[in-house]
């Protein structure tokens, strides 16, 4: 098994959106786009390919699919936040500016979760290992995850139907919330996933603590609107 977070750095796109970015935005060129999707998982493992990259048409929801093939650099392969496979050579790819990606691995498969604060409130996490462990009679202590860089609570200030949104879910809001400056709540949302993580049976998991609002080194939504780009986590199972 094979895993790494990308970086706005090592690409081909050009513009607002240089150098590596991972979705195709407003601008980008798609031949650019599969260039840098080419090198992202040629920096995985040389034994992976490009059209075995599985991504997906995100909507803030907990749907979760099975993957059996990958469909290449410029299709995505359902309308879903999250995703599994126990099909070697298939790189799961979840694209994120803000929102925290979260990848995982069982014996026999991986998976993969886009965790905004909508889906998380729905539930994607949970289900999310459900699936990776009813798809390869992995139990949930046999998985290990990690969430990537997202936004930290220092910049996440939200409504308070945020926080309730999350409370929902069954976490006490004093473990992931704050007031801000401005008197509005401030959330963590690393540490929500990583106690939903928790709540699901997952005992091996940690969070790559950097502030994608703070650090230049990857997109934020928050920071530069709009026309952010889009880095990605990408996890496979390297062919034998």
């Amino acid at each position: 098994m094979v895993h790494g977070f990308t970086t706005r750095d090592g690409g081909v796109s050009t513009g607002s959106l240089a150098s590596l970015n991972l979705a195709l935005r407003a601008g980008e060129r798609p031949e650019a786009l599969a260039e840098n999707l080419r090198r992202a998982t040629a920096a995985l493992s040389p034994t992976l390919s490009v059209e075995g990259v599985a991504l997906l048409h995100q909507v803030h929801g907990a749907e979760v699919v099975e993957v059996r093939q990958g469909g290449g650099p410029l299709a995505p392969i359902a309308e879903a936040d999250a995703a599994w496979t126990a099909a070697p050579g298939v790189v799961l790819g979840v694209r994120v500016a803000d929102c925290a990606p979260v990848l995982l691995a069982a014996p026999g498969g991986v998976a993969v979760a886009h965790a905004g604060w909508r889906g998380v409130a729905a539930g994607v996490v949970a289900r999310t290992v459900a699936a990776l462990c009813a798809g390869t009679g992995a139990t949930p202590d046999a998985v290990i995850a990690v969430v990537g860089p997202c936004i930290s609570v220092d910049a996440f200030e939200v409504g308070d139907e945020v926080v309730a949104g999350l409370a929902a879910t069954g976490l006490d809001p004093a473990v992931f919330a704050r007031p801000g400056p401005r008197g509005r709540p401030m959330v963590d949302l690393a540490e929500v996933v990583l106690r939903q993580l928790a709540q699901a049976g997952v005992v091996h998991a940690t969070a790559v603590r950097r502030c994608t609002v703070g650090d230049a080194a990857f997109w934020s939504h928050r920071r530069d609107g709009e026309g952010a780009g889009r880095f990605a986590g990408l996890i496979a199972r390297v062919p034998s």
